[in-house]
């Protein structure tokens, strides 16, 4: 028997190969999704480390150009820094802030000025003179010393004492 021509034997070798298939195809389909996302999410991860190896091929050539700062102006570090010390901290190592505190006695304008809450004395301090407010300002400094309390009487004072300074604001 002769064999039959090769264009022959190849399509009916492709019709078998083609019912095989279509009979794998429901079991495939079922993992179908799974394959394609794993497959999208591997051509990602390749694109990345391309992008990656191109950005370090990129710096080395760059940083040949132009030489690195040892260290930018930026940045800081914590051995760089003055540690903040606190009013009671200052006051231990200074015996005369002691001493001061211990002179300086509440304005008698303003005897419960210890007690008071920065809003509430916000609203007092319209009715004092600039002397009055230095002296508070000078009893804070002595006492407590808190930054908010001082920064606001340094502007009250400030305003009060400006030559242009709107009425009783």
């Amino acid at each position: 028997m002769k064999p039959l021509p090769l264009p022959v034997r190849l399509a009916a070798g492709l019709a078998v190969t083609a019912l095989e298939q279509a009979r794998k195809l429901p079991q495939q389909l079922a993992g179908l999704p799974l394959t394609v996302v794993s497959e999208a999410m591997q051509l990602s991860m390749r694109v990345q480390q391309h992008v990656t190896e191109l950005a370090i091929k990129g710096d080395d050539v760059l940083s040949g150009l132009r030489p690195a700062e040892e260290e930018p102006e930026w940045a800081t570090f914590d051995e760089d820094e003055t540690p903040v010390t606190t009013t009671s901290e200052a006051d231990a190592d200074d015996p005369w802030e002691e001493e001061e505190r211990a002179i300086a006695e509440v304005p008698e304008f303003l005897p419960m000025y210890d007690e008071l809450s920065i809003a509430q004395l916000r609203a007092r301090l319209r009715n004092l003179s600039a002397e009055q407010l230095e002296d508070l300002l000078r009893y804070e400094k002595a006492h407590e010393g808190r930054p908010e309390f001082v920064g606001m009487l340094n502007r009250r004072i400030r305003t009060v004492s400006s030559p242009n300074k709107p009425a009783q604001s």
